[in-house]
C-alpha cells in the first residue's frame, strides 16, 4: 500500500466538554499530580541504543536536582492512582528508575520505569499529550476487544499503562520464520481476527510497530494474541483499506504466512467469528458504547474530505445506505457497529431475545 494513504502528521484534537464528562463518569478523568509539560523540563538527555547498537529513537532524560525529587514523587503518586487506591502507603517502596522521551511519532510520549524496591519487580507507564482520537481509540479497545485498558486523563495529559508483548516488527524479523507449523496456524488465525477487529471499529495504521504479539503458554500449546498499542489513528483516515492491517506492506510477511497455512474457508470462518464477537461485545456494552459514540458524533476528529471518502468507500463495500448518509466519524462508527449487530446478532436464531 502507498504510504501516502496514511497521514504522516495527524493533528491532535482537543478533548471536548462532552467527552470530558464521559471520562469523569467512567472514572477516567482524575486529578493527577504532574502534567506532560512538567516532564519537558529535562536539562539533558542521552540516546538509548538497543542490543544491536541501533538507535531506538528514545532518549533517557535527566533533571535538575532541585526538580528531580518533586517530579519523581509525583510520578510515584501517579502510579499509585493508576494501579492502586491512590494512597501514599506504597510510595516508600517505589523507585523511579528512568524517565525516557520518544522523539518519534505524533504523541512524543514519556516512558517511566517504576520499580518496587522490595522485590525488584518493575512496570512502565506512559505520559502523553491528550488527544481525543487516541482517547476514543483506547476506550473503544476497552469496550470492543478482548483486552482491558487502563488509562487516566486530566486536562491535556494522558497516562497509559504499558501493554506487554513482543513488538510486531521485532517478532516478524526474529521469530516468524522459525515458528512450528501449528504455531503459524494459531498466529494466522489471530491475525485474521485482529484484521477484522481493526476494520469494524475503524482503527487505522496498524503497521507492525504499532501492535505487539502476546504469547501465552497453555498446557499443551502456545496461544497468540495481537494487541494494538497505538490508537492515534482512530476514525481519522479516509481510505477504508488503511483500517485493515492486511493492506499495510509492513505486515506482508504475516499476510503471506496466513494465506499459506489457512484455507480460504478457514479465513472466512474466523472473520465471521470475530464479527460475531464484536457484535456481542457491542450489544453487552450498549449503554456505555452509545454514550461514547454520542460524544464522537458531535466531535471533530477528522476532516470533511476524509469523512466523505470513508463513507463512500464503506458504502461501496457493504451496500448499506446508512454509511452514505453519515455526516461524521461518530456516525460512521455507529453504523459500522449497527451493521454487524444486524447481521451477526439479530439474525442468529440461537440468541434469546
Amino acid at each position: 500500500m502507498d504510504k501516502k494513504l496514511i497521514s504522516k502528521k495527524k493533528p491532535a484534537y482537543p478533548i471536548s466538554d462532552l467527552l470530558s464528562n464521559y471520562l469523569s463518569e467512567q472514572g477516567r478523568n482524575i486529578k493527577i499530580p504532574i502534567f506532560y509539560d512538567d516532564l519537558l523540563r529535562f536539562q539533558g538527555a542521552v540516546e538509548i541504543f538497543d542490543d544491536n547498537g541501533d538507535d531506538t529513537l528514545w532518549i533517557s532524560c535527566y533533571y535538575a536536582e532541585y526538580e528531580r525529587d518533586e517530579i519523581e514523587n509525583s510520578l510515584k503518586q501517579m502510579y499509585s492512582i493508576l494501579h492502586s487506591d491512590g494512597s501514599d502507603s506504597i510510595i516508600p517502596y517505589l523507585n523511579i528508575d528512568s524517565i525516557d522521551f520518544c522523539t518519534f511519532g505524533n504523541t512524543k510520549p514519556f516512558r517511566v520505569k517504576v520499580r518496587n524496591i522490595l522485590n525488584d519487580n518493575y512496570i512502565f507507564l506512559y505520559v502523553k499529550k491528550a488527544d481525543a482520537s487516541r482517547i476514543y481509540g483506547l476506550e473503544l479497545e476497552h469496550l470492543l476487544s478482548p483486552n482491558h485498558i487502563t488509562f487516566l486523563v486530566h486536562k491535556d495529559t494522558l497516562i497509559e499503562e504499558h501493554i506487554s508483548g513482543i513488538p510486531g516488527d521485532t517478532f516478524i524479523s526474529n521469530h516468524l520464520d522459525t515458528l512450528p507449523e501449528q504455531d503459524k496456524r494459531a498466529l494466522a488465525k489471530e491475525f485474521v481476527k485482529f484484521n477484522e477487529r481493526c476494520f469494524v471499529r475503524l482503527l487505522a495504521d496498524m503497521r507492525s510497530y504499532n501492535y505487539v504479539i502476546v504469547i501465552t503458554h497453555d498446557f499443551d500449546r502456545i496461544q497468540y494474541r495481537i494487541r494494538a498499542i497505538d490508537f492515534d489513528q482512530q476514525s481519522y483516515e479516509g481510505n477504508p483499506k488503511v483500517y485493515k492491517p492486511q493492506f499495510l506492506k509492513e505486515n506482508n510477511p504475516l499476510v503471506k504466512m496466513s494465506l499459506n497455512v489457512l484455507a480460504q474457508a478457514s479465513i472466512e470462518q474466523y472473520e465471521k467469528e470475530e464479527r460475531s464477537l464484536l457484535a456481542k461485545r457491542a450489544t453487552s456494552e450498549h449503554e456505555r458504547l452509545e454514550e461514547l459514540v454520542n460524544c464522537m458524533k458531535v466531535d471533530t476528529i477528522s476532516t470533511p474530505e476524509k469523512i466523505k471518502e470513508l463513507k463512500s468507500g464503506l458504502f461501496k463495500l457493504t451496500g448499506d445506505v446508512n454509511f452514505k448518509k453519515s455526516e461524521n466519524m461518530g456516525e460512521l462508527l455507529n453504523n459500522a457497529l449497527d451493521f454487524i449487530i444486524r447481521n451477526y446478532v439479530n439474525e442468529n436464531p440461537y440468541i434469546i431475545k
